[in-house]
């Protein structure tokens, strides 16, 4: 038995999805602990593309249990969406195979028009969220105003609790953001229905992580977005509304530390980051156009370009310290095929003084100018490697380098987006 956490190293989009996916094969269980429906896992199976934003990946596996934590905020109509979606493509998802925590919470229609109304009103000093309402949901969970799961499965809970939040929303949606006020009836009928299709589904994931631990079950746990986007760790404001780091999976779960295995860092062999914030290796050149087009770097929730960049080793170096990392898999190492000269920010220089560190300070990191190394490019297809040795020489000293420096054994490398174009070094369930 094993529970294994797989997190994002970066700002989040370091392809977690195609691991989780390929990981599920070994558990038994697969647990979404944080998030909401602002982050999407796209998966390639054959010919098929899949991009889940609720539903964990491991979906797409048959005799697994996928469960949704405490931590998650959940748009029931985006959900029972995505559950239709995956049926149509004949994928199994019932209460057989998919458990959601009634301590979860839920975003509802006020949540979403504040998010819009709020980012509409700070123009350029906008945050760049995508509107799906889950800062305001995770603001009313701390306010101890959040409707959770269980109360919406309660018609009479879910109706009182509607009532006296609707009027407070309505209220500062109308007098303070200039929105249009939201009508009771809509919501209410909306969302009970709602309650009535999701009610066979909630359970206690806590629980039932417990009983799968005493069997000796493997469990693995998926976040979404990266560890720099960390309500407390990343680059603030510039971040999500929940913990993405490790330690968030044990919350947001309802599991205790000392359960806890592996932890498995998601990092791309370049840099990307989506909407605002200080980006040090950030590539406003040819080479990021190269980078985003060849990666396919648009978001898959919003359609939004990533900002690409050079492998940042400060970011990662810091993410192993916050997460704990003990072993890390490199994505999209395909991307650089056919550049002729490779990066790696070392360091960063900040007011004529080296730093090695990563400042928690949005304003020092914008003034941060990175150091680079640099490595030999490599021109062959490595799209058909299964095995290291497969690998250029070129390429095998880059992934090499990036162990050294970050001081984490590599596990996994990812050679092409097809969840068989994988190097698996190490299985993360056996370390």
């Amino acid at each position: 038995m094993s529970s294994v956490i797989v997190v994002g190293t970066q700002w989040g989009d370091e392809g977690k999805g195609k691991v989780v996916d390929l990981l599920s094969e070994s558990a038994d269980f697969i647990v979404r602990f944080q998030g909401g429906n602002n982050a999407g896992h796209t998966l390639v199976v054959g010919d098929k593309k899949f991009i889940l934003h609720l539903v964990p990946s491991g979906i797409l596996h048959r005799n697994k249990t996928c469960c949704i934590g405490n931590g998650v905020v959940l748009d029931p109509g985006v959900l029972l969406g995505e559950i239709e979606k995956l049926r149509s493509h004949q994928v199994q998802v019932d209460p057989n195979n998919l458990v959601i925590s009634g301590q979860a919470h839920v975003i509802m229609t006020y949540h979403r028009e504040v998010d819009n109304a709020r980012e509409l009103r700070k123009g350029k000093g906008k945050i760049g969220t995508t509107g799906r309402g889950i800062g305001p949901c995770y603001e009313d969970k701390a306010s101890r105003a959040g409707i959770r799961i269980h109360e919406l499965v309660n018609p009479k809970l879910f109706t009182e609790k509607l009532k006296v939040n609707l009027e407070e929303k309505n209220f500062y949606l109308e007098k303070f953001l200039g929105a249009k006020p939201l009508d009771y009836d809509q919501i209410a009928d909306e969302y009970l229905a709602y309650g009535e299709q999701l009610r066979p589904y909630v359970g206690n994931v806590s629980q039932l992580l417990e009983k799968a631990r005493r069997q000796d079950k493997n469990i693995l746990f998926e976040g979404a977005q990266g560890t720099h986007l960390d309500i407390d760790h990343g680059t603030y404001p510039f971040v999500t509304s929940s913990n993405a780091v490790a330690g968030g999976a044990c919350c947001g779960a309802g599991v205790g530390p000392t359960h806890i295995d592996t932890v498995l860092g998601i990092c791309k062999a370049y840099t990307t980051r989506v909407g605002g914030g200080p980006f040090p290796t950030e590539l406003e050149d040819a080479i990021g156009m190269h980078l985003q087009q060849e990666g396919a770097e648009f978001g898959s929730t919003t359609g939004r370009p990533r900002r690409c960049g050079w492998l940042d080793m400060v970011v990662l170096r810091n993410a192993a310290r916050l997460n704990g990392l003990t072993s890390l898999t490199i994505t999209k190492l395909d991307v650089l095929t056919g550049l002729e000269d490779i990066r790696i920010a070392t360091s960063y220089v900040h007011e004529a003084s080296a730093m090695e560190t990563f400042p928690f300070e949005c304003y020092t990191l914008e003034k941060c100018d990175p150091s680079y190394e640099s490595f030999p490019g490599w021109s062959e297809d490595i799209s058909s490697a299964r095995d290291f040795s497969d690998l250029p020489v070129k390429t095998q000293r880059y992934l090499r380098a990036i162990e050294e420096l970050a001081e984490v054994p590599l596990s996994i490398v990812s050679v092409g987006p097809g969840r068989n174009q994988t190097i698996l070094l190490k299985n993360p369930f056996e370390i």
